[in-house]
């Protein structure tokens, strides 16, 4: 009987791999990108996943033919594939210390590591194991995928080459053969990546922390403990960036012996980022610092970046809140070294992303934005308060099990009227009547959301002089008790709008 060694990770690298048995667990975007890229590393792949072959059509496709065993399916047994692997490899959501893991593979995940022979690693954790690029890691609760598509926007006018990727939808284990030393690679990093993770990242990024996905961490003392992970893994020749008006965060720097920059919209505190006289401003943010400036190539320049870096008017991102996203940016674009001027050009030149506070369309005086990813309490808060009245919300899905009062609350400061869908629609109307708002209706579909919030819209005009109303996406739940993720039910909401306006077109034609 042939006995296997498991791979060995105190020197793991590429090759490690080589002729090596291996399973992935998981055969969603990270576990295709797993596949594929130990397959090409010349692993004996096992993937397993407790779908059927039918159901994961689209997945094994995306394997281009690679000679890999599939086990999948709900009469395989997780336990047996785990047998005879030098390493095993999985999904971020696949975990034996989340209940949302199927039973009978967090069983036999947890008997795997209590032997301690072979080891467990996840797709991101494989990534910062192997990578040989700077990088930037971006967590919170909120505001992660506008923070880091700002980062990487703004490190795009420096020199050196950048990478976005991880939580945002796109994996990065698959880029590691193309990145070098002197790549920027920015990683957004979720509470389902961060309790995997074995080592930080060169430069932690934090927006700000409340709660959120208590169905897998029980309570917000163990959220926010899964979060506070990053700040505690930052090496001492890294940079900890803080946003110094969240009082959860704030303290974060006390675990970590990292350098600390701080920023926030009011005046900005010494070696940090703030607002003044309508600017973001940057006072003296010195550069990577002794060891941590050898590894990227950069020194400390004097007294660092200084002064003014770009005016709000500038900013093409709506809200307040918004303006604490584009200070995080620059405070990195300051760490790296970029010119004020670079740094400026970044910002301004960056109109959001898809699914967050995106503009859809505007017709007949009525301006439509999707806020699909507005999941959280918070973010649904910051988004209602980037648009004055009349304001139409289409809100509802799969409840997360988060407190709704300060929500209910808002809403009925700010919103004209709401638009209630999916699972959590009844509960959430009863909630907003309840805190004071007046107008609601329950729509059994997007499209029939969409016509709803149209209509009240308009007639919420008071005049033409009011240049617009808004009707806003911003749903405060999960997608999946309609749709398979929050992108599918923000494509779902563009489509509705877009049919919405070709019927209007051709009426009045």
């Amino acid at each position: 009987m042939t006995v296997i060694e498991p791979i060995d990770l105190a020197t793991l690298t590429p090759d490690s791999f080589q002729d090596q048995p291996v399973a992935v667990l998981g055969l969603a975007r990270s576990g295709i990108c797993l596949v594929r890229y130990l397959t090409d590393r010349g692993a004996r792949v096992t993937v397993y996943d407790g779908r059927s072959a039918s159901e994961l059509a689209d997945a094994i496709a995306a394997l281009g033919g690679r000679d890999v065993r599939l086990a999948l399916g709900p009469d395989i047994e997780p336990g047996q594939v785990l047998q005879g692997q030098a390493f095993v490899a999985t999904s971020p959501s696949i975990s034996s210390h989340f209940p949302t893991t199927e039973p009978r593979l967090r069983a036999a995940l947890a008997a795997l590591e209590a032997a301690g022979r072979v080891p467990v690693v996840s797709e991101v954790d494989l990534f910062l194991r192997l990578c040989p690029a700077v990088t930037i890691g971006v967590t919170g609760t909120k505001g992660k995928t506008t923070t880091s598509s700002l980062i990487a926007a703004v490190l795009a006018q420096g020199s050196e080459p950048v990478v976005l990727g991880g939580n945002i939808g796109s994996p990065l284990v698959e880029r590691l053969p193309e990145l070098t030393p002197r790549h920027r690679v920015v990683v957004e990093l979720s509470e389902l990546q961060l309790p995997t993770l074995s080592r930080g990242t060169d430069v932690s990024v934090y927006t700000h922390v409340t709660s959120d996905h208590l169905d897998r961490h029980g309570n917000v003392e163990s959220y926010r403990e899964v979060k506070r992970l990053l700040a505690r893994l930052t090496p001492s020749t890294g940079v900890l960036v803080l946003n110094d008006e969240d009082p959860v965060i704030r303290d974060w720097d006390a675990d970590s012996p990292a350098r600390v920059v701080r920023y926030r919209r009011g005046a900005p505190a010494e070696g940090g980022v703030g607002v003044e006289d309508g600017w973001v401003v940057a006072r003296h943010v010195v550069p990577f610092l002794e060891a941590a400036a050898a590894a990227v190539g950069s020194r400390a320049s004097g007294s660092g970046t200084d002064g003014p870096i770009v005016p709000l008017g500038e900013l093409r991102l709506p809200g307040w809140h918004s303006v604490s996203n584009v200070a995080a940016a620059v405070a990195v674009g300051a760490i790296f070294g970029l010119s004020a001027a670079a740094i400026r050009a970044g910002v301004a030149g960056f109109g959001g992303v898809e699914h967050r506070l995106e503009p859809v369309a505007t017709a007949a005086g009525v301006r439509f934005v999707n806020d699909s990813q507005g999941t959280q309490p918070d973010a649904v808060i910051a988004a209602v308060r980037s648009f004055a009245r009349p304001l139409v919300l289409i809100c509802g899905g799969r409840a997360k099990g988060v407190a709704m009062d300060a929500l209910a609350a808002a809403v009925a400061e700010r919103v004209t009227a709401a638009v209630l869908i999916g699972e959590s629609g009844p509960e959430l109307g009863a909630v907003f009547r309840a805190a004071g708002l007046t107008h609601t209706e329950q729509a059994g579909s997007m499209e029939e959301a969409v016509v709803i919030a149209d209509r009240i819209a308009r007639a919420a005009r008071p005049s033409p002089s009011v240049d617009v109303a808004t009707v806003l996406l911003s749903p405060a739940a999960a997608s999946f008790d309609m749709y398979i993720d929050y992108a599918a039910r923000g494509r779902a909401f563009k489509d509705a709008v877009a049919e919405l306006i070709r019927a209007k077109e051709g009426s009045a034609a």
